[in-house]
């Protein structure tokens, strides 16, 4: 069962942290990395699952491969976005965490812009011609 895992990892991870951070912060920050990366490890079967489960429903669909895959692409990054502004967050950085959350914000506007156009060309393409 995954989440006893992830609950079990993160309660010793946390008693640790506590314990680290008074006499070695610097430690306490590799701990906080370590124990993120084996949570996500943990998680990537149940991850490519879903993805599974969406492709079929895309395919069943008959949607565009290349929307689907830009889908996916977007939800990683907000994903790995918001994974990597907690790391700092955990390391004090609340200033690069808003940096990499904007980055995230960025990238994931500049993935959606060929859905977004063409979602208007459907949309223009609808519209009674004057």
């Amino acid at each position: 069962m995954t989440i006893a895992q992830v609950v079990g990892i993160a309660l010793v991870a946390s008693v640790l942290l506590v314990l680290l951070r008074q006499a070695r912060p610097e430690w306490a920050l590799l701990l906080s990395i370590v124990t993120a990366v084996a949570v996500f490890l943990l998680l990537v079967d149940d991850i490519a699952a879903i993805i599974r489960v969406l492709q079929e429903v895309a395919d069943r669909a008959d949607l565009d491969a290349r929307y689907t895959a830009t889908l996916l692409k977007i939800v990683g990054v907000a994903y790995l976005a918001e994974f990597g502004a907690q790391l700092c967050r955990d390391a004090g950085e609340s200033a690069l965490a808003a940096k990499v959350e904007l980055a995230g914000k960025v990238v994931i506007l500049l993935l959606a812009v060929p859905i977004l156009m063409a979602v208007l060309e459907l949309l223009i393409g609808l519209l009674p011609a004057a």
